[in-house]
């Protein structure tokens, strides 16, 4: 395809329009995010229907919302989009997809159908819609997904994503602070997402480790959500507790799947890293969402001993991150194998306990 001020690029086997995207943007990935701290008293003024049918909904701060339609069937629902945080469009789709279809995974469901949601620039060329169109579709079609239509308006800065509808045995799905005392903690993905990130956006990136993230998040979550759902189908559900790690960082939402009952216990030394993620958090290539969660976790996180570059890497915002997952001890090690034969990096960082003096603490 001819375009002006573009030099096409190979991926995927077909020429695609290559764009600095970043340029048009002034954040990306979930380090876009809203922090939480601003969202909770904008959400507790609202009016709200009691329905007994809405098993799950945001006052849990889960992945999705959970809908019963039949005995022991429910919908599983949610939507997700940001603006790009890598300048090869076709990439962008695939990682925003893959991205929105984890909260679909983390709730233990299967996607049934998704919807495209795009803001674009009116004067941008077309072509770069395209493209990332086509990157979101591919992420779909991987899923087992239907594309089914969507909603596009004119804006002045891209972001796609998707709005998602699953379904799910309700007797198998998944909240995300249903842990239990003694339960091991798997996590799926390496950490260092937006750390990596920001390093290349200021040109000091290794081309390796970027390439190395950007496999990370355009990778679906859907390979270890179905190990774990065969688990507890097969078994007397082992598998307690499940979350994706995204925009607020592993502690915030290891924090959420603390609850108000237990404390999460991190081994710092057991994380499972993104090349470059300890040398780029020491050179200060933080972003600003990790601040937001680092000031969000103040009083909540212990983290006191642990070296201020993995402190960084565990509030760093990930952007299509992995599963954290709360599993009786017993068949911990057993499903981490069984993940780690399609996502190498998991790891189990960790263990649930009764709660202590923060509801995480940083080994």
């Amino acid at each position: 395809m001819e375009l002006s001020n573009y030099s096409p690029v190979k991926n995927g086997g077909s020429e695609s329009p290559a764009q600095s995207l970043l340029s048009s943007c002034t954040s990306g990935g979930c380090g876009a995010k809203i922090e939480a701290d601003a969202l909770v008293p904008l959400l507790s003024g609202l009016r709200l229907k009691n329905d007994p049918a809405l098993i799950a909904g945001f006052g849990g701060n889960e992945d999705a919302a959970v809908y019963r339609i039949a005995e022991n069937t429910v919908l599983v629902s949610t939507v997700d989009f940001f603006p790009p945080m890598v300048d090869d469009p076709f990439l962008f789709g695939k990682i925003a997809a893959a991205n929105a279809l984890s909260d679909i995974y983390a709730m233990g469901a299967r996607p049934l159908f998704a919807l495209n949601m795009v803001c674009f620039p009116e004067k941008m060329d077309k072509a770069i819609l395209a493209e990332i169109l086509r990157g979101g579709a591919e992420k779909i079609l991987e899923a087992g997904a239907v594309l089914a239509g969507g909603h596009s308006i004119y804006d002045h800065e891209i972001k796609y994503g998707l709005a998602l509808t699953g379904i799910a045995e309700e007797e198998l799905v998944l909240r995300n602070n249903a842990c239990k005392t003694g339960d091991a903690l798997i996590l799926t993905k390496a950490l260092g997402i937006g750390l990596v990130m920001s390093a290349m956006r200021a040109g000091k990136a290794d081309e390796a480790f970027v390439k190395k993230a950007v496999s990370s998040m355009e990778r679906l979550n859907r390979y270890a959500a179905e190990k774990i759902t065969a688990m507890n189908r097969a078994a007397e559900k082992p598998v307690h507790a499940c979350t994706d790690v995204t925009g607020f960082g592993l502690l915030s939402h290891a924090a959420e799947m603390a609850g108000d009952s237990h404390s999460i216990l991190i081994e710092s030394g057991a994380l499972p890293l993104l090349p470059g993620a300890i040398e780029y958090a020491e050179a200060f290539y933080i972003t600003a969402g990790a601040q937001r969660n680092r000031n969000h976790m103040a009083g909540r996180a212990e983290t006191d001993g642990v070296a201020e570059a993995v402190q960084e890497i565990c509030f760093d915002p990930q952007t299509s991150g992995g599963l954290l997952v709360s599993v009786d001890m017993e068949r911990a090690q057993e499903l981490c194998d069984l993940i780690k034969a399609d996502d190498s990096d998991a790891a189990i960082i960790g263990e649930v306990a009764d709660r202590g003096k923060c509801p995480v603490i940083l080994l």
